[in-house]
């Protein structure tokens, strides 16, 4: 592997039109197991112009559609948008054309007297985790995050004006040695009221910059490699500026590109769906190997087939060349976690409705709460791998 390299991330804010779908999606979840924990729910949605719709499958209680269409307008406006062409208010059409989920699915996944509960789907999941910053994330991603955070902090209690929920961000770091050693650029593009010009944002969003990001990387970045709406004028944005989807930003929900992704997406997925159950044990897993200092970083990968409990492979990788090391890694997952879809959720506690949090500034490197969301944050199994 390279010492020295170049390397970068993106970041989007919650007002993007993906991440507004993300968001509707992750509420559906929510909504339903809040009802009944058991719940089954895939649900996709679509935004654009003045419209959202809801498509999908969902197995649990009866959530009338009206209901959910109020929830979706909150969602909106808690973002923030009450603009022209996109607005929590009755402007806005909202459809839902969620159904009862397939029974084919429904029996493979299901448990029975001679059988355990199954994956709801095949395929393979990544997690990942290194000490480069604090969260054992991935610098650039982490603080590409960070940025958009901060601003929509500001923007939602009034502290920071003039600045709309469509934003995006991107830092690329220098790395020497395999270590992150400079900021050589950043990049942030966001809406903005047409009350102010292209160098009156440039001077509302640097400080969020200097608030996110360590001084020790920051020391030699060019004035010139700050990038603030690059094209111009950002006063069209959101779904109004371009059409959204659940499931198009899984790179910026997990680690950057720093480390692969299942391809599957996490939002809209009740956590039977191993798609996101298993990517969040994955990095449960590696955050508790790193945790352990055995290793800078770490990389896991597991492999399900639908209807099938146990995990068909498990894989890790410490980066150090050391087989026998990676070998007695996987052995230890094996011997003392369950990782089967009703294992994962029991260990990390995820039937329940913690997911709407997840939807916006990545789905790891967050803080755990007392109510159980971003439990696979936790590093209480890291003395496991100390053994």
């Amino acid at each position: 592997m390279k010492k020295d390299y170049l390397f970068t991330s993106e970041s989007v804010s919650e007002g993007h039109p993906d991440k507004v779908c993300d968001r509707i999606s992750d509420m559906v979840v929510d909504t339903y197991l809040a009802a009944e924990p058991q719940s089954r729910v895939a649900c996709e949605t679509l935004t654009t112009t003045n419209k959202v719709v809801l498509a999908g499958e969902v197995r649990g209680p009866d959530i009338k559609k009206e209901d959910l269409i109020e929830k979706v307008r909150h969602c909106i406006k808690d973002i923030g948008y009450d603009q022209d062409g996109f607005t929590w208010k009755e402007a806005t059409s909202v459809e839902s054309h969620l159904h009862s989920q397939s029974a084919d699915i429904a029996m493979g996944v299901d448990s029975s007297v001679n059988k355990d509960e199954g994956a709801g789907d095949q395929g393979i999941m990544f997690g990942y985790a290194c000490n480069e910053t604090d969260v054992l994330m991935p610098a650039p991603i982490h603080y590409s995050h960070k940025i958009l955070r901060l601003m929509a902090e500001d923007r939602k209690s009034g502290k920071l004006k003039n600045i709309e929920p469509d934003s995006k961000s991107q830092i690329t770091i220098e790395y020497k040695d395999g270590k992150p050693s400079s900021v050589k650029s950043v990049v942030i593009s966001t809406q903005h009221s047409p009350n102010i010009n292209q160098a009156q944002v440039r001077e509302l969003v640097k400080p969020y910059i200097e608030r996110s990001i360590p001084k020790d990387l920051l020391n030699s970045l060019d004035e010139n490699e700050i990038y603030v709406n690059p094209t111009g004028n950002f006063v069209i944005g959101g779904p109004d500026g371009d059409s959204g989807l659940t499931g198009r930003k899984i790179i910026v929900d997990t680690y950057g590109g720093a480390a692969p992704h299942g391809g599957g997406a996490f939002s809209g997925k009740d956590p039977t769906k191993v798609d996101r159950s298993a990517a969040y044990a994955s990095r449960y897993l590696a955050k508790n190997v790193v945790a352990s200092k055995i290793s800078d970083k770490c990389l896991i990968q597991l492999a399900y087939a639908i209807g099938v409990s146990k995990p068909l492979s498990i894989y890790v990788d410490l980066f150090d060349n050391d087989e026998e090391k990676n070998k007695h890694v996987e052995k230890l997952i094996s011997e003392n976690f369950d990782l089967s879809p009703r294992g994962i959720r029991e260990m990390l506690g995820l039937n329940k409705p913690i997911y709407e949090k997840t939807a916006a500034y990545g789905h790891f490197g967050r803080l755990p709460d007392d109510k159980g969301s971003f439990s696979w944050e936790k590093t209480d199994k890291s003395n496991v791998f100390n053994k």
